[in-house]
């Protein structure tokens, strides 16, 4: 009767150890499965910036469009060093162009303006009355190219994480998130016609 005792109490320990290996299998899944939904959110969070990012663009370059006798007054960053920019709070000064009316440079100033206070998350407004409707240190750039004839118009803004750095031309923003690793930029190139000539 003796050797029955010791065969229950050992096949009770077998199944301990099954339950409790059963348990660790669970837990490193469980880890897994939290990693991914992480790795989840962080991708959506630069999906949303990257589609907010190009909301602005576009909207931007229909301004631009719309008011395209004073295209010259919107290009207020130099394209070498990416300054100034908008979006940083800073009132937006009058433009140097003499192209135009008194009230087609009035326009542009506006369309800067409100594009600056979009940049800053103006668009949504949490309960606190915070700006949260932009991305993270969003920045805007309209530049003009004299070689190509061609005005550029960027949106930089801060990643969440740091991947490679955008190309050389893409200079809007330069310098402004501790690491160019973090710096994502879109733009897109517009070109407006001459039909005076």
């Amino acid at each position: 009767m003796k050797p029955r005792m010791k065969s229950t109490s050992v096949q009770a320990g077998v199944s301990m150890m099954e339950v409790l290996v059963t348990m660790v299998i669970l837990l490193v899944g469980l880890l897994g499965l939290a990693g991914m939904m992480m790795q989840s959110q962080r991708a959506e969070a630069e999906s949303y910036q990257r589609t907010q990012a190009l909301i602005l663009l576009q909207d931007m370059v229909a301004r631009i469009n719309t008011n395209r006798k004073v295209a010259s007054c919107y290009a207020v960053t130099d394209g070498a060093s990416g300054e100034p920019y908008l979006g940083t709070g800073t009132a937006v000064t009058a433009p140097t162009c003499a192209e135009g009316t008194a009230a087609q440079q009035a326009l542009a100033i506006q369309d800067m303006t409100e594009w600056s206070n979009l940049l800053q998350g103006a668009a949504e407004k949490s309960g606190t009355n915070a700006k949260v409707g932009a991305m993270i240190g969003a920045r805007g750039c309209i530049s003009y190219d004299a070689t190509a004839n061609r005005y550029f118009v960027s949106v930089a803004w801060q990643g969440m994480e740091s991947t490679s750095a955008p190309a050389a031309g893409w200079t809007c923003a330069t310098g402004q998130y501790g690491d160019e690793k973090l710096r994502r930029v879109v733009s897109v190139p517009l070109s407006i016609a001459d039909l005076g000539s």
